[in-house]
């Protein structure tokens, strides 16, 4: 379960002006909850990155909207790319693999950076381009006639990407436009006059993606698959190691990491993060010494904080049921 305690809300900002494009949701998800704005356009005109808010989410260069899953194991279920506007499809790339950028798939990537994906024209010079999507997931075609909510495909892992996301850009006459503040890309921070969004979704400054409980500390590639979380605990397990796993942090933030059982708490572990990170995990567990885990409810509860201010927190439970040995309770 994940609560977030600190969003800035953009929803009191205008709508698009008049002639603009308006921008509907783009994935069958929900903020928060199955997907997360993991980096916004770069605001920065210098070789530093600043998102809109004059925030870290964000690369140098970055001219898109990433809207990124929890896990490689979501892109796998399947996550809908729908259009964020009426429109005609310009363009279509279908044929490349899902995989993690890396060096030894660089030459392969130049130049196609964007992998699978849709470009599709509004009308007066508007654009919009949908980038790292599965393979073999378009379901439009070039000339074909799309309505805002169409399907045009599912989010992947193609081209340069390190984690499974759409990359949404948005283009007025060839020129890169933030759909959350787009009168100006030189400038970041102070009130929203305007944005592109028909319903604005809110800016998150960071929090975490998941958390969970297992019998030894994960390593990071079962993290972001989506294969870290223990099926079940076991009595007799040797260790219990509660893991998160956040975005977006800045350096000086803390996260906190508590995990309590019918005995009371096991682990309590507080860490300051050194630097600024697009994703990280952290974990910290026990050793079992001797006898059995008491049988019951364990719950890990991870919190990423701000100075004074938890930004976000996530909560998993898990049960070990009774043993079946008379003996041993």
């Amino acid at each position: 379960m994940r609560a977030t305690a600190l969003i800035t809300a953009i929803s009191l900002a205008a709508p698009a002006a008049a002639g603009d494009i308006v921008l509907q949701f783009p994935l069958d998800c929900t903020l928060g909850k199955s997907c997360h704005i993991q980096q916004f356009v770069d605001r920065d005109p210098g070789k530093g990155a600043t998102d809109f808010t004059c925030g870290t989410l964000s690369y140098d260069g970055h001219k898109g909207t990433d809207f990124a899953l929890p896990y490689l194991s979501d892109m796998q279920a399947g996550v809908a790319v729908r259009a964020a506007a009426d429109g005609v499809v310009r363009g279509t790339r279908n044929s490349m693999p899902d995989q993690y950028a890396d060096g030894q798939n660089e030459a392969a990537i130049k130049g196609k950076e964007c992998g699978n994906g849709v470009v599709l024209s509004h009308g007066s010079g508007w654009e919009t381009q949908y980038c790292h999507m599965k393979r073999g997931s378009i379901l439009v075609q070039s000339g074909q006639k799309v309505r805002a909510g169409d399907v045009l495909g599912e989010v992947g892992l193609s081209g340069k990407t390190q984690f499974p996301h759409l990359h949404l850009s948005v283009r007025k006459d060839g020129a890169v436009v933030d759909p959350f503040a787009p009168d100006s890309l030189d400038s970041c921070g102070g009130a929203v006059a305007q944005t592109l969004w028909s319903d604005p979704p809110p800016y998150q400054p960071g929090g975490l993606i998941g958390a969970g409980i297992s019998t030894a500390i994960p390593g990071f590639d079962e993290v972001k698959a989506g294969t870290a979380r223990q099926a079940s605990l076991a009595a007799d397990a040797a260790a219990l190691v509660f893991w998160a796993y956040a975005y977006g942090s800045q350096a000086g933030d803390s996260l906190e990491l508590n995990l309590t059982g019918p005995g009371g708490r096991l682990v309590s572990h507080r860490e300051t993060l050194e630097r600024t990170q697009a994703q990280l995990f952290r974990a910290a567990g026990r050793r079992l010494r001797g006898g059995l885990w008491p049988a019951g409810r364990y719950t890990g509860t991870a919190r990423l904080i701000r100075g004074s201010t938890e930004i976000s927190r996530f909560t998993h439970s898990m049960e070990i049921p009774p043993s079946a040995d008379p003996a041993s309770q």
